[in-house]
């Protein structure tokens, strides 16, 4: 779980038990919640800029769009 996400293929299912299927989904969902609590945490000042970045980011994707074609 290098990036925080149980990353699994269908042989790993397949020959799994079904403890250890278990056991996989529960660390899955344990690791969306805890990265959605991290999100949850972040300050007005860090949304603010996302939210910037995405407004600045549109504009020059708009502006790329406009003068490639």
């Amino acid at each position: 779980m290098g990036n925080g996400f149980l990353i699994l293929d269908e042989k790993d299912w397949k020959d799994a038990t079904p403890e250890q299927r278990d056991w996989m989904i529960f660390k899955t969902l344990k690791s969306i919640n805890d990265r959605l609590v991290s999100l949850e945490k972040k300050t007005l000042t860090d949304k603010c800029f996302s939210f910037l970045g995405g407004i600045l980011g549109g504009f020059a994707a708009a502006l790329g769009v406009k003068w490639s074609g």
